[in-house]
């Protein structure tokens, strides 16, 4: 539990031995320095693994990012590399949402991170307490930060429409999607990614599996998009997107997705050109755009999965057939 104690403008840092009370604070504010006051937690300790990653956004996700360096009350600490932290950013750019980007490798669990977030994982939003914004209180998961960032910023005029219907039925039927990318298509991605012969499933099984749940989402996309619900971009959507932005890995590691080109999608011909215009459109998206590195980051940061010896906490969940943290 996250205890906030009285402020102070020292910073405490030291290397994690096996059991640490945490007492920090960041100085504050500056460029790449967030403010956010005293916290106080007792940790494990954690190994330092994938610490070798670039440390910086690039090509258009660089621009987006210099953009929100400057300090603001509410800060979302990110990693490049990872598809949970683009959702988030996503939903902060097309709801026009005033933030600061901070930029760090949660792989290296610098105790100023820990002392926000103790299960050191990004996406974390540090989200001001009031309106003063000199306080901040964590939030993690990128499911929960994202509706906490679209029922929040609701001002049509400086926020733009909902992420999520109005209609409760409607907004509840989202919620059975997304729960299906991120129990369903996720989990097959990753299955798929970090396949090895040393696996019990063959290479052509992950991938069967993998195109099945795709194809389960596809038949429910509106039927003339290009979006899940139609003209409108939405929340299943912006779920989704980072994974389709990835899909090129498998091109460049394991022999390809399997997708059928156009014409060549037998009788699923129909839900195959639903996903492509669905692909399509929101891979082309601004905000997806804005919020990708380029392409050989990626390939350089999941060659660890490809090859499954990463010790993210995703790799190693799907290595041992946990459910995803």
């Amino acid at each position: 539990m996250l205890t906030s104690l009285t402020p102070t403008y020292t910073r405490c840092l030291s290397r994690l031995p096996r059991q640490h009370n945490i007492l920090i604070s960041l100085d504050g504010p500056s460029l790449r320095t967030p403010r956010t006051h005293l916290y106080h937690t007792t940790l494990p300790r954690m190994g330092s693994v994938d610490t070798s990653l670039q440390p910086h956004t690039t090509g258009r996700a660089a621009e987006f990012a210099k953009a929100h360096y400057s300090p603001n009350p509410l800060i979302l600490y990110a990693g490049w590399f990872c598809p949970f932290v683009q959702r988030s950013w996503i939903t902060l750019h097309e709801k026009k949402i005033p933030h600061q980007y901070f930029e760090i490798n949660p792989y290296k669990k610098d105790p100023d991170f820990l002392a926000l977030n103790p299960r050191g994982l990004v996406p974390t939003l540090a989200v001001p307490v009031d309106k003063v914004g000199k306080d901040q209180k964590p939030l993690y998961e990128s499911v929960v930060i994202c509706e906490y960032l679209d029922e929040v910023y609701r001002d049509p005029q400086k926020n733009g429409p909902s992420l999520l219907p109005e209609d409760a039925y409607e907004r509840a039927w989202c919620r059975i999607w997304i729960d299906h990318i991120s129990t369903r298509i996720i989990p097959a991605f990753y299955k798929f990614i970090q396949h090895t012969e040393e696996k019990p499933y063959s290479l052509d099984e992950a991938r069967s599996e993998l195109l099945k749940q795709i194809k389960i989402f596809a038949k429910e996309c509106d039927s003339t998009g290009p979006y899940f619900l139609g003209e409108q971009f939405s929340m299943v959507d912006v779920m989704l997107a980072p994974w389709l932005c990835r899909l090129f890995l498998f091109d460049v590691y394991k022999g390809g997705v399997g997708i059928p080109d156009e014409g060549q999608g037998g009788e699923d011909e129909q839900v195959w050109q639903r996903w492509r215009k669905w692909a399509k459109a929101t891979y082309e998206r601004e905000s997806v755009q804005d919020t990708l590195s380029e392409r050989q980051q990626y390939i350089d940061a999941y060659k660890r999965y490809a090859e499954d010896t990463t010790q993210s906490q995703v790799g190693q969940a799907t290595r041992s057939g946990n459910r995803l943290p």
